[in-house]
């Protein structure tokens, strides 16, 4: 053996060098993954074939691994870690001759290549990922980020510390919309850090708020980190929960969990939103406490008032801003839950129910049966077994079957009794609309409100209408034709709402991407659809957003983005409720009207957008965008391929093997899961978060996701970790980033210092999620 260690260990020494090497060489970061691979597996090829790297593998033919066996422990825990007393032998690393390696690890990389990067599963999850970046930079690039910072730091400013705050707010909203760090704390540097530095705040709070606020975009959603943990964790998730299962004893992960071992990226998205904003309001409420102890050092800030618009008494304030919603909303959910606002679709089906399975499968083996009492309790065990015995008992379990037409009126009978009076969506509709309304109010105290109140009158008369005239069995033409009247006095009053708005400068401004990625992020979070098509809207919404943006900035209307925003809203509308399906059997008129409608609003809101995209490529801001995006999907992509190619290294000489060993052999799965968070946070120091994504967790994965622990909790952990190695020095990315744009007078010794109490936060935060688990999945749950 070489120096006394194992020939695996060696191969691994061998690869880190490698790849350490190549990505402090300068050479760009994709390459250097992919050429690391390629180099150490042909340096251990040479010390193989030399009979320099030998391996002490455990001799499956000894009796004391055959007694192992006969006892019942599954062959992936026979290792020499957890028991050293087994007889070895010795063997090269690549018993059939590198030749064979090479040749299959060629197969695997074009195999992987297909599943991961052209045409696999996850290459639409992927897609995403693209999207989310164009959206990001184009909000950056239109100056919309410079504008909310502003007015923030008008709204913060006069609170000690506000510009602090302020910073935290912004940085939250550019989390939501970029989702990448370095453009963020970029960004964030250059528009800020001037700013709080000549209104007297402290270099450390400064750059340290920055830093931090940056790194917002690890965890908030739409993250991208979290859009690439996803793609893999549902593999590496159900990979290790097939492995536990195999070793209690079980066929498959379904019958010992009883219930699919799945995880999805909107699972994770929902997963990350309490963390995410818990960890900007420890920011922000750092950095208002660190005023109030040092004012000198963060002093208030006062802005010219001018352009605020009208001033807002606090009784107005309270009224309008804060009582009036809270009962609209607290009304809008009091009514469904006592069923007056609710589902009205008369829909049933035309079969039976299927009769119910047990909860858990009962017909296993001795082994997987102790193994399944032991996870899920006696109690439940017992039942499931009672279950399965009243199945039996009458016949197995009850097969659907086609209902009559006499069974199919009484189910329709039955729903259309238990209805509710107002639908779902209309009142939904009807709520955003008083919302608008009232908000108005409240922002234009003195203005003439008549218009508002014919307004609020149609929201009042079209919850009457759809009460009383409307039927859930009148047709969506019928409904549209009834609510014309009531829509036709809310749009009236809400086309002079638009415009007492944007008189308000936080509105005008807050407004339009908070509204961007409200759609975006309740898409997803909502189930309405996944990722991908969410990220498609937002950046489609970020083009228009900065069209707008731009148009205004040369003095012209932006009438054509409004209705191009409008259409896509009707559109969406249409969509939902008529059946477009036109030509297949007998298509009624109502039909050929709403297809001709969805066409139509189709057809100007793709004019719209590419009008959008023709107003900013004659400004010069589209190719920018473009290119920038490009870069950053780009390296993304190359570096998935890098790192195919560096884990396909590992496994050959049986690295990847070696690891999740030697992390098995410890009994408790606790300490497995922070040796890998600090091995994950030493490596961040180092590696950026998407080599560690792509080459260490699909190592270590099968193992943290093949334990007790719940997958969202484990990847929001591994997401929050990487976020605090980023910021903790002396080589957290962030720091690198800010230290780019910082002036001259802010010293790296500023960013250091200031960053500290920041890394505490998130060391903090990792403990409350440790401690509280519930911070992750409560909101899955709820949703779910």
């Amino acid at each position: 053996m070489l120096f006394g260690l194992d020939g695996i260990e060696v191969g691994l020494i061998i690869v880190f060098l490698c790849l350490f090497s190549g990505i402090i060489s300068g050479f760009p970061v994709a390459f250097s993954i992919g050429g690391a691979g390629i180099i150490a597996f042909g340096i251990i090829a040479s010390l193989d074939t030399a009979g320099l790297l030998i391996h002490q593998a455990v001799d499956t033919r000894s009796d004391a691994y055959r007694a192992l066996q006969a006892v019942g422990i599954s062959q992936i825990d026979i290792t020499h870690f957890r028991y050293p007393e087994l007889p070895l032998i010795a063997q090269p690393l690549f018993p059939q001759g590198w030749e064979v390696a090479m040749d299959r690890n060629l197969s695997f990389i074009v195999n992987r290549m297909n599943e991961r990067v052209i045409a696999g599963a996850s290459i639409e999850t992927l897609l995403a990922v693209l999207m989310f970046v164009m959206m990001g930079i184009t909000l950056e690039r239109s100056k919309i980020a410079n504008d909310l910072l502003t007015t923030m730091a008008r709204v913060f400013g006069p609170l000690p510390g506000g510009l602090a705050v302020a910073v935290v707010v912004v940085g939250a909203f550019l989390a939501a919309s970029t989702g990448i760090v370095g453009a963020t704390v970029v960004t964030m540097g250059l528009l800020s850090l001037p700013t709080m530095l000549r209104a007297g705040y402290s270099p450390q709070l400064a750059t340290g708020v920055i830093a931090a606020s940056g790194t917002l975009g690890q965890i908030i959603p739409p993250s991208i980190v979290i859009v690439l943990l996803g793609t893999m964790a549902g593999d590496l998730y159900a990979a290790g929960q097939e492995i536990r299962a195999q070793t209690a004893g079980c066929s498959d992960a379904l019958t010992y969990l009883g219930t699919a071992a799945v995880v999805s990226v909107g699972t994770l998205f929902q997963a990350a939103i309490l963390p995410g904003v818990m960890l900007a309001v420890l920011y922000a409420a750092y950095a208002f406490g660190f005023a109030m102890l040092n004012p000198s050092k963060a002093p208030a800030v006062r802005f010219d008032a001018a352009a605020r618009g009208e001033v807002i008494t606090r009784s107005d304030a309270t009224t309008w801003f804060l009582g009036v919603p809270v009962a609209l909303i607290g009304g809008l959910f009091l009514a469904m839950q006592v069923n007056l606002i609710g589902n009205q679709d008369l829909t049933v089906d035309s079969f039976s129910d299927a009769g119910q399975t047990a909860d858990l499968r009962t017909r296993v083996s001795d082994q997987c049966k102790a193994s399944m009492i032991e996870l899920h309790g006696q109690a439940r065990w017992d039942a499931a077994v009672q279950q399965q015995a009243d199945i039996d008992a009458s016949g197995g379990v009850a097969k659907s079957i086609a209902l009559t037409d006499a069974e199919l009126d009484i189910a329709r009978a039955e729903k259309l009794d238990s209805r509710a009076p107002v639908g779902t969506g209309i009142g939904v509709i009807f709520l955003l609309l008083a919302l608008i309304l009232t908000t108005a109010r409240g922002v234009a105290p003195s203005a003439d409100h008549r218009p508002l109140w014919i307004g609020l009158g149609g929201v009042a008369l079209g919850l009457l209408v759809d009460t009383l005239l409307i039927s859930p069995l009148a047709t969506p033409g019928t409904t549209v034709v009834l609510l014309a009247l009531p829509l036709a006095l809310a749009f009236y009053g809400a086309y002079f709402a638009t415009g007492m708005l944007a008189r308000n400068e936080l509105i005008r401004v807050v407004f339009p991407p908070l509204i961007l990625i409200i759609a975006v992020l309740g898409s997803i979070l909502g189930g309405i659809t996944n990722p991908t098509p969410a990220a498609g809207l937002g950046a489609g919404g970020a083009i228009l957003l900065a069209a707008y943006r731009k148009l205004g900035d040369l003095n012209k209307a932006g009438t054509i983005i409004l209705m191009t925003a409008f259409s896509i809203v009707v559109m969406i509308l249409v969509g939902v409720n008529f059946d477009l399906r036109v030509g297949v059997g007998v298509t009624t008129t109502e039909q050929w009207i709403a297809w001709g409608v969805a066409q139509a609003t189709y057809s100007f809101a793709m004019f719209g957008l590419l009008y959008a995209c023709w107003v900013l490529w004659r400004n010069r801001v589209l190719t920018p965008i473009v290119r920038e995006t490009a870069k950053v999907t780009s390296m993304v992509f190359a570096i998935l391929i890098g790192s195919q190619i560096l884990n396909l290294v590992l496994i050959s000489f049986g690295g990847e093997h070696y690891i999740q060993s030697f992390l098995r052999s410890f009994d408790n799965e606790l300490t497995v899961f922070l040796i890998v968070m600090l091995v994950l946070f030493i490596l961040g120091f180092v590696l950026d978060f998407l080599e560690i994504i792509y080459i260490v967790v699909p190592i270590v994965g099968p193992v943290i996701y093949g334990g007790t622990f719940d997958p969202s909790w484990v990847t929001i952990m591994i997401t929050v970790n990487l976020q605090t190695s980023f910021l903790t020095p002396p080589f957290g990315f962030a720091l690198f980033y800010l230290r780019g744009v910082a002036p001259k007078e802010v010293t790296t010794g500023h960013i250091y210092r200031g960053v500290i109490p920041f890394v505490l936060i998130q060391v903090g935060a990792l403990l409350l999620l440790y401690m509280f688990p519930w911070i992750v999945t409560i909101v899955p749950n709820l949703l779910s």
